[in-house]
């Protein structure tokens, strides 16, 4: 990995210098093997940081795999091939969208996607002892199960694992719908929910899931309608109401969220309708009204994109997302010192 300063982008550089928030910015991933990656996951296990992507020669070939990287002393390892797509008789898939989680008690896992294309994968599963450092064997899904479809899942105060998911078909139009899948004994049973909604008056995939107090949860994500999309349960992800879109811009790219130790929620995505620049974090108080945080990044005809949002034990927020598709960068952010100002009408102040 390159020294700090000389790794990190003008822009980025100007947000250090303008926000005292912004901890660290650092690639995990900078040159290597491969160069094309996307999708990233980040997750805080009892032994330390660990990190994953998709990564080849591009998104969609069959010599796509997924990496694994982990802090250890304060660097991150070189990444390692953690699982691919290769089948018993030879033939070989590409692999997509990893998500890391920690469960309470139990072994890492790692979720993630084989297939030709969104319509056709199927899900598989491994899980690590040791923090990253060895890997099962993987384990292929129930049919009709494909696990977190690209963020992390939660795991809720009855223990059980509630993942945000959703459906892409082949009918053209294509129909977009999100869905929950919830195992109570660690993946080794499944159930889930119908799919919520038509898929095509409002097409939305890949949730995030926040907690709003008690049994209320919002979920909120990607749309083909220029806009993020909200959707609310009263009964711990069981049942859901009616979907619908927010005044935040969306420009049919991934987003994340997550719910801060002191209940404010962040969101990372791309505060636009078109393009994946800027790459933007917004907070709010009650998940329905948002305010300007951060411009991550900010060049224009470039792409930051598919970001994934965490809070570790000590109370930091930990971000990565794809560069260009051609690195992985992480930052830290210090909520504790994020200030933010009100969009009127979604849009981002100047």
């Amino acid at each position: 990995m390159k020294p700090l300063l000389c790794a990190l982008s003008v822009s980025t550089l100007q947000i250090m210098a303008a926000d005292p928030a912004v901890l660290t910015s650092e690639f995990i991933y900078d040159t290597g093997p491969y160069p094309s990656i996307h999708a990233t996951t980040i997750v805080e296990t009892p032994s330390g940081m660990v990190c994953a992507w998709f990564g080849g020669t591009a998104e969609k070939n069959p010599d796509v795999c997924i990496w694994v990287s982990r802090l250890v002393d304060g660097q991150w390892t070189e990444s390692v091939e953690t699982a691919n797509g290769v089948q018993p008789d030879g033939t070989r898939h590409p692999t997509w969208n990893p998500v890391l989680f920690q469960p309470k008690d139990a072994p890492l896992m790692l979720f993630y996607k084989v297939g030709s294309s969104p319509s056709t994968w199927w899900g598989e599963v491994k899980t690590s002892n040791d923090g990253g450092t060895t890997w099962s064997l993987a384990q292929k899904l129930p049919k009709g199960i494909f696990g977190p479809i690209k963020n992390k899942p939660v795991q809720l105060p009855n223990g059980d694992i509630l993942c945000p998911t959703s459906n892409e078909t082949d009918t053209k139009p294509s129909s977009w719908a999100i869905y929950f899948e919830r195992t109570s004994d660690l993946g080794k049973t499944w159930s889930r929910t119908e799919l919520l909604h038509d898929g095509l008056t409002v097409s939305a995939i890949q949730p995030s899931i926040l907690y709003l107090g008690g049994d209320k949860l919002q979920a909120v994500g990607r749309t083909r309608q220029q806009k993020v999309f909200q959707i609310t349960s009263d009964d711990a992800g069981k049942t859901w109401g009616d979907i619908s879109l927010t005044a935040l811009p969306n420009p049919n790219s991934g987003t994340d969220a997550v719910t801060l130790h002191d209940g404010r929620h962040l969101l990372i995505y791309n505060h636009t309708a078109k393009g994946r620049s800027p790459l933007n974090l917004a907070v709010s108080k009650d998940g329905k009204t948002w305010e300007a945080a951060l411009v991550l990044e900010d060049e224009p005809k470039k792409e930051f994109s598919y970001p994934a949002i965490i809070q570790t034990s000590d109370g930091l927020v930990h971000i990565t997302y794809t560069w260009k598709r051609q690195k992985v960068k992480h930052l830290i952010v210090d909520p504790a010192k994020m200030t933010s100002k009100p969009m009127v009408d979604g849009q981002w102040p100047h």
